[in-house]
């Protein structure tokens, strides 16, 4: 064919009516509040080809041609809807209230039961569940190659996975999917051109064996997030990212300097990767961080800073367990004495560091015995003088840890009305250093703080 008929053939497609390329459609509306009816300003509405925000009046208008729309805002559920015009959408005002699933708890259905009948039993809503352990594990059929040639699919605990998801939606319980991203044995060890070394060349391991994977390799984060995509198209309502950090040990090998500002751009870069590739999907994202980063502007040496996360997922999610701030925070030295205060005043800071809404927070709260103070047990009272802590803050829900998935209604049940906040100045002063130490429950590695 020669250049000018080719040359025709354009001019047919783009000039005669019966070959126009068809305009983008104009689809409008209004957002509220499903329960109080008041206009949402900043709501996200997404098609494979535009994305748009609510205004103040909770007004907007995209122009697709798409037949669905994303819908998503923090504090309420995500959903997808048909691309429709006039819209007026309402949108589900939601605050979890978690337990958590562990790895190997899963594999057993006497566990699973279990954690339902309390969750029905307490009024709580919400289940966090390990999709990706600490050693690389997948929990659930995945069709990622990489995962298949590294060996994280030779134990699955969730062999039943869709179906499990089906009776959570039947019983209204909001799903988080757990995916623990750079500390990843299975991944460091079968790729070695992706793990972290040490300065001779060695496979580095942490104390609890582990080798981790290196946090600038591309790769590396596209597998995490190829999870993630799985996870989000299976059902999940969020999905959680553990681990979104560097090794807190300095005499380590990567594939770049390891300085903080390169730290914070590889964490940033992952997790805003992540966002644009979940976007399309009816899903919400958080990320898990150490309970001293809400005090502070660095990122501490693992490339966590608050106020850049904060850009990059819908919730953050700071463990602030009061055993792992074992030196104390500024205003408090024993903080199993004074769980209440802790929790309220970390949420308060990381509030104040950032600029956001406490309902862009939703803290995990300590089940489970004291390591660094007087190993007391965990038990209702302080339980629930976390919860009344995180409630009284207007965080968004909070998330109950036990390595083991070991809670009782005992633990559960009671009511602790709670009161003022009555707060000490606990700004962090000169001289004042913390360490935080490793916990029992593996949520934790040894690194100096403030």
């Amino acid at each position: 064919m020669k250049l000018r008929d080719w040359i025709l053939i354009v001019i047919l497609l783009f000039c005669l009516p019966g070959y126009a390329v068809a305009e983008l459609e104009t689809i409008f509306g209004t957002v509220r509040d499903a329960q109080s009816g008041a206009l949402l300003n900043g709501v996200e509405l997404r098609t494979a080809d535009d994305t748009v925000f609510s205004d103040a009046n909770g007004c907007f208008q995209l122009e697709s041609n798409a037949a669905e729309i994303v819908v998503r805002l923090p504090g309420y559920l995500a959903k997808k809807i048909p691309a429709d015009f006039p819209l007026h959408l309402r949108m589900q005002p939601f605050t979890p209230k978690a337990l958590y699933l562990s790895y190997w708890a899963a594999d057993s259905r006497d566990r699973r039961d279990q954690l339902q009948q309390l969750i029905t039993e307490t009024g709580m809503n919400a289940l966090v569940i390990d999709l990706k352990s600490s050693r690389g594990d997948i929990s659930f059929r995945s069709q990622l190659p990489l995962a298949q040639a590294v060996g994280a699919q030779k134990v699955r605990t969730l062999k039943d996975l869709p179906e499990f998801l089906a009776e959570l939606k039947r019983q209204g319980i909001y799903t988080i999917g757990r995916i623990v991203v750079f500390k990843d044995a299975a991944l460091a060890t079968n790729r070695r051109d992706l793990a972290v070394h040490t300065l001779d060349g060695y496979l580095w391991e942490d104390r609890e064996k582990i080798s981790w994977t290196d946090p600038f390799n591309p790769e590396v984060w596209d597998y995490n997030i190829g999870i993630a995509k799985e996870a989000a198209s299976l059902g999940f309502d969020e999905i959680q990212f553990d681990y979104i950090r560097f090794p807190a040990k300095s005499d380590l090998m990567f594939s770049q300097e390891n300085n903080g500002d390169n730290r914070v751009a590889a964490i940033n870069g992952f997790l805003q990767r992540a966002k644009q590739q979940l976007a399309d999907y009816p899903v919400m994202t958080s990320a898990n961080i150490f309970g001293y980063i809400c005090w502070k502007h660095k990122d501490q040496k693992i490339g966590q800073r608050l106020i850049d996360l904060a850009e990059r997922v819908d919730y953050i999610s700071p463990m602030l367990y009061p055993s792992s701030f074992s030196h104390g925070v500024p205003g408090y030295k024993n903080p199993v004495e004074h769980s209440y205060e802790v929790i309220a005043r970390s949420l308060q800071k990381a509030s104040e560091l950032t600029g956001l809404p406490a309902v862009r927070f939703r803290p995990w709260l300590q089940a489970f015995r004291d390591y660094a103070f007087d190993r007391r047990s965990f038990t209702a009272d302080e339980i629930h003088a976390q919860i009344n802590a995180s409630d009284a803050s207007g965080s968004h829900g909070w998330m109950l840890w036990n390595a083991a998935s070991r809670f009782s209604l005992a633990g559960l049940q009671q009511v602790i009305p709670f009161g003022e906040l009555n707060l000490v100045d606990a700004s962090p002063k000169a001289g004042d250093s913390t360490i935080l130490t490793r916990t029992e429950d593996q949520h934790y590695d040894d690194y100096p703080m403030l």
